[in-house]
């Protein structure tokens, strides 16, 4: 099997790699009938040289490859038919700007599987990078609530060079006695609640949280499904019903926006589920939250305010609550203020990529020799020009019906 990684070509850049240097050549000793080659790139965490400085080939041309490893949507321009291509392809969920993509990939007769769909047979996930997206995207919120408020100035994420010089940027940090809540419970939440305790933090429950208006120390708390969502029909919250009908479930969420100062929104949102507040409840007197750092980044999803996406170099927006418009970042402070970079973990790349590709030859690169449990053939969205059954679903979508 021959094995390119290719450069990342979406704009704007994407410096993470699904293998580092070091991984590769971990790969080639653990499977030594493998070839790989690298498509050259200068926007890379990790340069050419490093590369080649274990031995792997450097080549533009990588149409002579099996299996094509990316991160970010390829661009159409980029495509080689009928190769397969791992990457994140943001087309599961009918994103309206990805349908072009899917329909190349559909007429180049190109197998694609993604990364987001790789998982075991009780529909857990295999591979991500959402723990980094939690760390960069807490870490985020904290440098806009300071910044809104002149309180303090964080160096950004992108410009340390990794986690270890962020984290000890962190040092000297002084927050006033602010109310976080971090909705999720997965990699991303976990991401983000570490980054929290690195800052000193302290965790407090959920009723504790409610009932106490103000603490004498910055707290934060973690909300699950659960805590924020009731059956329509006044049954009991249970999990597989929550996950598999989502629209089964209305969002409480009042008491929490009442509560809280910064929103950590790190929880996996299903186009079918409830927004956790709507966009009249933001003009109400008593929504508090006025900085939201939506890692999940559904435009136009769970919430309101996420309008777009923000950019690592630009990672902030306003949201004027009583226009529902989007205004220049920290220019009101009755504005609620926006972090929704879609890209987060590019924010710490060498880190993220590391772990990535670690997790990719421990859980993943097996079935790709031998997809005997089905874990490939589960996440293959298109395949011979065609849907795969499983993803049926997106044959409108694809069709331009919907």
């Amino acid at each position: 099997m021959k094995i390119g990684i290719i450069r990342e070509g979406k704009i704007p850049p994407d410096r993470r790699v699904p293998l580092t240097p070091r991984q590769c050549t971990l790969l080639r000793r653990l499977h030594p009938n493998i070839e790989l080659y690298v498509q050259p790139s200068s926007i890379r965490c990790y340069t050419d040289e490093e590369y080649a400085a274990e031995g792997l080939p450097l080549t533009e041309d990588v149409s002579h490859c099996d299996v094509l490893l990316g991160i970010k949507e390829v661009p159409i321009s980029n495509l080689i038919p009928n190769k397969t291509y791992f990457f994140f392809s943001h087309t599961i969920k009918k994103q309206a700007y990805n349908r072009p993509l899917l329909q190349a990939l559909l007429q180049q007769n190109i197998t694609m599987v993604d990364y987001e769909t790789l998982t075991d047979e009780k529909g857990n996930r295999l591979i991500a990078f959402g723990h980094y997206a939690g760390l960069v995207g807490a870490y985020n919120g904290i440098l806009a609530y300071g910044e809104k408020y002149r309180l303090f100035h964080l160096k950004p994420a992108y410009q340390c060079f990794d986690r270890h010089e962020l984290i000890f940027g962190l040092r000297n940090l002084v927050l006033p006695p602010i109310k976080i809540a971090v909705t999720g419970s997965g990699r991303v939440a976990k991401g983000a609640m570490e980054m929290l305790e690195h800052m000193k933090i302290e965790r407090v429950e959920v009723m504790e949280y409610l009932n106490q208006k103000q603490f004498s120390m910055p707290v934060y708390t973690q909300l699950s499904s659960s805590t924020y969502h009731v059956h329509k029909k006044g049954r009991k919250f249970i999990a597989e019903e929550f996950y598999s009908f989502p629209e089964n479930f209305e969002a409480h969420f009042e008491p929490f926006y009442r509560n809280t100062d910064l929103l950590i929104a790190a929880a996996y949102w299903h186009p079918k589920a409830p927004k956790l507040f709507t966009a009249e409840e933001m003009k109400r007197d008593d929504f508090r939250i006025r900085v939201i750092a939506d890692i999940t980044c559904d435009i136009n999803g769970s919430i309101p305010s996420t309008k777009r996406a923000s950019k690592i170099g630009d990672p902030v927006y306003d949201y004027n609550r009583f226009t529902e418009q989007i205004e220049p970042p920290y220019s009101h402070p009755d504005n609620v203020s926006v972090m929704a970079i879609d890209n987060l973990p590019s924010e710490l790349p060498r880190d993220a990529s590391e772990e990535f590709g670690g997790i990719f030859i421990e859980r993943i690169f097996a079935h790709l020799l031998d997809d005997k449990e089905g874990v490939i053939a589960r996440a293959t969205i298109t395949k011979g020009g065609k849907l795969t059954p499983r993803y049926a679903y997106l044959q409108d979508f694809a069709d331009g019906k919907e």
